[in-house]
C-alpha cells in the first residue's frame, strides 16, 4: 500500500485578477522510505501541493478538488484537530527560509520541546533534554549551549538544522522538503543535504523533496515528477527520467544544465519564452506556447499517459 497518494488535487487561489491555478489535477503516490523529487521552475506549484498534504493553504487560497490519503486516512476530510495531531507527528515540514518559519522570541530548543510536549506528551524537562539530544544528531555544536540561543544567534545552516531537528523529532513518517537548501551557501547546501539522506535511510522515512536543482534531485531522489504551469509533465524513476527524458520540458531543463568540460564561458541553453500566468493559461497543451515541436494535436490539452513502464508524460507527441 502506497504511504502517500494524491489523487485529481486542485488547489486554486481567488484573486481579483482572476482564479489562479497553482495545482491543476495533480495524482502523485509515494511508497514508504521513497524520496520522490518534485521539479520545475519557481511559481509551477510545487510549494502549494507540499502545503496542500498538510492542508495548510493560505488565504485566499482553496483546495476546491481531489483527495489526499495518507496512511490509509484521507487528510482532507480528517477534523481540523485530528489533522493537527498528524502535522509535526506523522507529517513533518521542512521549510525553504527557516528565519520566517521559527519564532523570532523563543529559544530553539523551547520550540523543538513544543513538538514533543504536544505530540509525545513529555514534560518540559524531558523534552528539552530531548532537544539537546535532537540538536547534537544533527551536527550543531555545543548543542547543550545552543538549546537556549534564540534563532538570530545561529547561522543559516544551523538554523536550517534546528528545522530538520524539530521535523525528525516525532519520527515521522513523510517529510516535505521545501527548497531546504536554498538560502545556504554551496558547501553549507552539501553538508545538510548530506544530514538530509542520511536521516532518511537511517530512520526509513518516506520524503518529498521539493526543488528546481536537478543535480539534487539526481543525487537524492528515487523518483522524480516534473511540474509545470500546476500540472505534472513527466513522472518516471530517476535513473530512467534522467537517461530518457521525453517531455519537451523535461529535455529543455536538462539541456540548461552546465555540462562537465565546456568551456566556463560556453553559453547555457535556455527555454524559449516565459511560464504562462496561472490566471491566464493557454489552451490546450500548456507548454505549447514554448514548444518547438507543436502541432495542431497540442490544441487540445493532452493526458499524462504511461508511455513506459512507470514512465508517465503529458505530451503528444513523446515517443
Amino acid at each position: 500500500m502506497d504511504l502517500l497518494d494524491i489523487a485529481d488535487l486542485s488547489t486554486h487561489f481567488f484573486t481579483r485578477s482572476g482564479v489562479i491555478k497553482a495545482v491543476d489535477h495533480l495524482s502523485l503516490k509515494l511508497r514508504k522510505g521513497r524520496v520522490l523529487g518534485l521539479v520545475g521552475e519557481s511559481g509551477c506549484g510545487k510549494t502549494v501541493t507540499a502545503l496542500s498534504i498538510l492542508n495548510l493553504v493560505p488565504p485566499p487560497g482553496k483546495i476546491v478538488a481531489g483527495g489526499i490519503s495518507f496512511e490509509g486516512m484521507d487528510l482532507l476530510r480528517l477534523p481540523p484537530g485530528e489533522l493537527r495531531k498528524i502535522r509535526g507527528a506523522r507529517i513533518s515540514m521542512i521549510f525553504q527560509e527557516p528565519m520566517t518559519a521559527l519564532n523570532p522570541v523563543f529559544t530553539v530548543g523551547h520550540q523543538i520541546a513544543e513538538v514533543l510536549t504536544t505530540h509525545l506528551g513529555m514534560t518540559k524537562q524531558d523534552a528539552l533534554h530531548r532537544a539537546v539530544e535532537l540538536l547534537r544528531s544533527v551536527g550543531i555544536p555545543a548543542p547543550e549551549k545552543r538549546v537556549h540561543e534564540y534563532p538570530h544567534q545561529l547561522s543559516g545552516g544551523m538554523r536550517q538544522r534546528v528545522m530538520i531537528a524539530m521535523a525528525i523529532a516525532c519520527k515521522p513518517s513523510l517529510i516535505l522538503a521545501d527548497e531546504p537548501t536554498t538560502a545556504l551557501d554551496v558547501t553549507i547546501q552539501a553538508h545538510i543535504l548530506e544530514l538530509l539522506g542520511r536521516i532518511q535511510a537511517e530512520m526509513g522515512m518516506a520524503m518529498v523533496l521539493v526543488t528546481h536543482d536537478l543535480g539534487l534531485i539526481a543525487e537524492r531522489a528515487h523518483e522524480v515528477a516534473v511540474m509545470y504551469a500546476g500540472r505534472i509533465v513527466e513522472q518516471a524513476d530517476t535513473v530512467e527520467l534522467f537517461a530518457n527524458p521525453l517531455h519537451p520540458y523535461t529535455k529543455g531543463l536538462m539541456a540548461s544544465i552546465p555540462k562537465p568540460g565546456e568551456a566556463r564561458r560556453a553559453r547555457l541553453r535556455t527555454i524559449a519564452g516565459t511560464v504562462p500566468k496561472l490566471n491566464d493559461l493557454p489552451a490546450g497543451c500548456k507548454f505549447s506556447p514554448r514548444c518547438d515541436i507543436k502541432t495542431e494535436r497540442c490544441e487540445a490539452e493532452p493526458e499524462l499517459a504511461e508511455v513506459g513502464p512507470g514512465h508517465l508524460v503529458r505530451c503528444w507527441e513523446a515517443k
